[in-house]
C-alpha cells in the first residue's frame, strides 16, 4: 500500500516542494524515515503514532517506510508530522487521494492529534503558488501569514481529524483571507516616537541625515545620555516598508520562528539589538543547520550594537561582508545558502572605559593609554564603514524637566522620504538606492565641489587631522545633507555640517 502527499521545506529564505511517500507492507512492525531527515523528522514517528490513535484511527502494526523526496537535501523540523500522518492514513484507505495531488500539507502534531504552528509558512506558500498548486493546508496559527500570498487557497487547520474530513470532502473549511492593504496600514504604527526624546537637537539632526542617506552611525556619549533611546527611534524616521520589503523580512522572521502568532506581515522596520556576548554565528548566521543571524533579522531595518568596544573583535570583523554586500553567504559541505542582510548599522559606545570623559558632572579617571586601548578595540576597517560619529552629551536638568516636546517622527520621516526619492531618481539605472552606497565613480559624478568647498575640505583635512578614509564619508554625507535641502549642488555649509560628524576621527587624529 503506497500513498503520496505533497509537503514543503525551507532552504535559505526560499522553500521547495517535498513529496512524502509512505509505503506500508507486511512484516515486523517498524517505522523508517529516509531522505536525509534530521533528528526532529526521525522523532515524528512517535508523534504520528500517538496522534493517529488519539484522533480515532488505528495505527497499523506493520512495516512502514517514509521517503522524503528529493532525497539529497537535508530535511529538518517537525512540519512533516501532518503529511506523514495523512500519508499513513491514505495508504490504509482512510483518506481519499484526489486532493492530495493538489494541496500542500504542513504542520507539527501534538500527541492528542492537534496541529501546532511551524516555521516558514510564508515561503512555503510562495513555493506552492510558484509550483501551480491549488491550495495549502497550514496550522491555524500560520493561516494569516500564508494568506499574505495571493493566488493560492490557504486553509487553516487545527486537528488531524479535521484535516482528514476536509480531504475526504466531508468537512468544508473556508480559505483564509486577508486585506493586505488594511493589515499593512494597521501594523505599520510604531509604539515609540522621536518626540519622546528630550533635548539632543543636534543628535536628532544627525539621525535624520543618517536615515536620509542610509548611513551607518556611531553614537558616543556617557552612560544615561540617551544613546539607546535615540537608536530605538531610528526605524520610526525611516521610510515605510514597501510590500516587497515586508515579504522578504517576514520570510526571514518566519524561518527563524520569531514571527508573532497569527501575524500576516511585518509592517514596521525591524530593530535588532544583540548583546555584546553574541557569537559570530549568532550575528551572521550559521550553525549545523544554517539559520539566519541578527544581520538578516535586521534586514531592511536597524542593527544596533550597544557598547561596541565590548563585542569580541572577530565578531565585529565578520560584519564587514554584509555591510559591503548587503547579504551573507554561509557555506557548508552539502550546500551554500545566501541570506539578505541589507541593514543600517547603528552603534553606541562610551568615550572612555569609565564612560565619563565628556561628562562635566563626573570626573574621568582613565589614563590616555587606557582610553586609546579602549577605542582601538574597534578596527579601522569597521570604522571605515561608519559614516557619522556623533557625540551625545549628558542632558542638563532643565532639558530633562522641560515640557516642550520635540519634532514627531512622522514629520522627520517625510523629509527623509523626499531625500530618498531624490536618490532613487539619481541612481535608478543602478543597483544603488542611497548615497551611503556610492562608489568612487558616483562620488566623482555627484559630489563635485566648487572652489570654496574644496578649500574648506582641504583645511579640515589638514587642521583637524582627518584621514583619507574620512574624505569619502564627508562627501557622501554632504550629498545627503544637500538632498535634504533639495539642493542640486553641495554647498560649503553642507560640507561644514558633514565635517562635524567625524568627531572620532578628529579625536584619534586619524
Amino acid at each position: 500500500m503506497l500513498s503520496q502527499v505533497l509537503s514543503s521545506a525551507v532552504l535559505g529564505i526560499d522553500a521547495y516542494t517535498v513529496e512524502v511517500e509512505v509505503d506500508i507492507s507486511p512484516g515486523l512492525p517498524s517505522f523508517a524515515t529516509v531522505g536525509l531527515p534530521d533528528v526532529a523528522v526521525k522523532e515524528s514517528k512517535d508523534r504520528v503514532k500517538a496522534a493517529i490513535n488519539n484522533a480515532g484511527f488505528e495505527f497499523p502494526p506493520k512495516r512502514i517506510t517514509v521517503n522524503l523526496a528529493p532525497a539529497d537535501i537535508k530535511k529538518e523540523g517537525p512540519a512533516f508530522d501532518l503529511p506523514i500522518a495523512i500519508g499513513v492514513l491514505a495508504a490504509l484507505g482512510f483518506v481519499r487521494p484526489e486532493k492530495l495531488k493538489s494541496h500542500v500539507l504542513l504542520g507539527e502534531l501534538s500527541l492528542d492529534g492537534g496541529v501546532r504552528p511551524v516555521r516558514g509558512a510564508l515561503p512555503m506558500a510562495v513555493a506552492a503558488k510558484e509550483a501551480n498548486i491549488e491550495g495549502i493546508l497550514v496550522p491555524a496559527d500560520n493561516a494569516l501569514e500564508a494568506a499574505a500570498v495571493e493566488g493560492i487557497k490557504v486553509y487553516g487547520i487545527e486537528t488531524l481529524a479535521q484535516t482528514v474530513g476536509f480531504l475526504n470532502r466531508e468537512l468544508s473549511i473556508e480559505p483564509a483571507q486577508i486585506d493586505l492593504g488594511a493589515a499593512f496600514a494597521e501594523a505599520s504604527q510604531y509604539a515609540i516616537d522621536l518626540a519622546d526624546v528630550k533635548g539632543q537637537a543636534h543628535v536628532k539632526r544627525a539621525l535624520e541625515v543618517a536615515a536620509a542617506g542610509a548611513h551607518n552611525i556611531l553614537l558616543i556619549g556617557p552612560p544615561g545620555s540617551g544613546k539607546t533611546m535615540l537608536a530605538k527611534r531610528i526605524p520610526t524616521i525611516l521610510p515605510n516598508l514597501s510590500l516587497e520589503e515586508a515579504i522578504t523580512t517576514t520570510k526571514i522572521w518566519s524561518i527563524a520562528g520569531l514571527l508573532p502568532s497569527r501575524t500576516a506581515l511585518l509592517a514596521t522596520r525591524p530593530f535588532r539589538s544583540p548583546h555584546h556576548t553574541i557569537s559570530d554565528a549568532g550575528l551572521i548566521g550559521g550553525g549545523h543547520i544554517p539559520r539566519p543571524g541578527e544581520v538578516s533579522l535586521a534586514n531592511h531595518g536597524v542593527l544596533f550594537l550597544d557598547e561596541l568596544p565590548e563585542f569580541h573583535r572577530h565578531v565585529l570583523e565578520v560584519l564587514r561582508q554584509p555591510l559591503e554586500d548587503g547579504q551573507v553567504t554561509i557555506s557548508r559541505a552539502l550546500t551554500s545558502l545566501t541570506y539578505p542582510a541589507c541593514f543600517m548599522l547603528t552603534a553606541a559606545m562610551n568615550p572612555c572605559p569609565c564612560g565619563y570623559l565628556t561628562d562635566p558632572r563626573h570626573e574621568c579617571r582613565c589614563t590616555p593609554a587606557e582610553i586609546q586601548r579602549y577605542r582601538s578595540r574597534i578596527s579601522g576597517p569597521l570604522l571605515d564603514r561608519i559614516d557619522l560619529h556623533i557625540e551625545v552629551p549628558a542632558l542638563k536638568y532643565r532639558e530633562m524637566a522641560g515640557e516642550a516636546s520635540g519634532e514627531p517622527s512622522a514629520a522627520v520621516r517625510e523629509r527623509v522620504k523626499q531625500a530618498r526619492f531624490i536618490q532613487q531618481e539619481r541612481f535608478k539605472k543602478t543597483r544603488i538606492y542611497a548615497n551611503a552606497h556610492m562608489g568612487p565613480k558616483h562620488l566623482k559624478k555627484y559630489c563635485q565641489l566648487d572652489e570654496e568647498g574644496k578649500r574648506l575640505l582641504e583645511m579640515a583635512m589638514e587642521r583637524l587631522g582627518l584621514s583619507a578614509r574620512a574624505y569619502d564619508r564627508i562627501l557622501k554625507v554632504s550629498r545627503t545633507i544637500a538632498d535634504l535641502e533639495g539642493s542640486d549642488g553641495i554647498r560649503p555649509e553642507h560640507l561644514a555640517e558633514a565635517i562635524q560628524y567625524r568627531s572620532l576621527d578628529r579625536e584619534l587624529g586619524r
